[in-house]
């Protein structure tokens, strides 16, 4: 390794790849482990799931032969994954791929995952089911947009991130709240651990043209259904145990096709849904990538995408020998 003044250039070198929905990070990810000494490790709160495959647009048997993607398929869609589960998961990982002489590269689109990734995690109480029951029975009276609102007057910073339907993410918060005292924006400000021991090249897949990403996530999603989305979903169904408030059956697509196999709309409406979802996905992955002072950001749409790519990872690299 060279010799530098620089203290980071000493530990050892992490890339992440990260980006918003149909900005086409997997293919890129495969091309640069073609070329370079790369793991890849997937960042994506949907793929974690076993048997959601459609979905998730998870890669597939082939691609997966030739480039092995690491935490994917890890739990049953009845169960429940967590950023603090990802980076428990994700660290011993690293440290074993370092320790095999190749560079860990992250790839998704799940930005609250790359967040407890790189600034650790605070100290969160455990969920409380009588607590949780308790918020639940209380959106179910007055909807989650006025549990949003309260939310908002006691933890303005962490209301101001989430949709006033997520229904998730606003009774965590609120439990949270009601478990400390505190708002859970102040706990994860003053809950960092130990900064991440990597030196990270991070690079954001940007789309130069928004309508042109739009008319990616429409294909895409026409796509999914083409192949069986629903039928998917109908198999899942048979098979587990599942309600329409897992976060597996909250993943964008499988939503909008579970309320369609309720009868709560029509099969166009449901294909509207799902697309407009999407984008609404992709438009907050955006504004998160927005606010990485240090990524890269590079066109996902540029013709030449990988070769940019790898000449910011062959120039990363070049200093750490193998």
């Amino acid at each position: 390794m060279a010799e530098s003044n620089n203290v980071d250039t000493m530990l050892p070198p992490a890339i992440l790849l990260m980006g918003p929905t149909a900005s086409g990070k997997t293919a890129a990810a495969v091309a640069l482990s073609r070329t370079f000494p790369l793991e890849i490790i997937s960042v994506d709160s949907a793929l974690v799931y076993r048997d959601m495959d459609i979905g998730t647009a998870k890669p597939d048997a082939a691609t997966l032969a030739t480039a092995p993607h690491h935490l994917i398929d890890l739990i049953a869609p009845t169960e429940v994954y967590s950023a603090a589960q990802f980076r428990a998961d994700v660290l011993p990982l690293m440290a074993d791929i370092t320790a095999r002489g190749r560079v860990p590269l992250l790839v998704g689109g799940t930005m609250l995952y790359f967040k407890a990734l790189r600034e650790g995690l605070s100290d969160l109480p455990q969920a409380d089911a009588g607590l949780r029951a308790e918020i639940e029975r209380d959106a179910a009276e007055r909807g989650w947009p006025a549990l949003h609102h309260d939310l908002a007057q006691v933890d303005p910073m962490t209301a101001a991130r989430l949709q006033p339907t997520d229904s998730q993410r606003i009774q965590r918060a609120l439990e949270v709240v009601r478990l400390t005292g505190k708002p859970m924006s102040a706990a994860w400000a003053q809950g960092r651990e130990a900064a991440l021991p990597y030196r990270v090249l991070p690079l954001a897949l940007m789309p130069s043209d928004r309508q042109v990403l739009h008319k990616r996530i429409a294909q895409r999603f026409d796509a999914m259904l083409g192949m069986g989305l629903l039928e998917e979903l109908t198999g899942l169904r048979e098979r587990y145990e599942l309600h329409p408030d897992l976060p597996s059956m909250r993943c964008v697509g499988y939503r909008q096709v579970w309320s369609y196999q309720e009868g709560e709309y029509g099969y166009d409406e449901m294909r509207d849904r799902g697309i407009f979802a999407t984008r609404q996905l992709a438009k907050r992955q955006l504004t998160w990538l927005r606010s990485m002072a240090d990524a890269v950001m590079l066109d996902c749409l540029d013709e030449h995408i990988e070769l940019l790519l790898k000449e910011q990872v062959d120039g990363f690299l070049d200093e750490y020998r193998y």
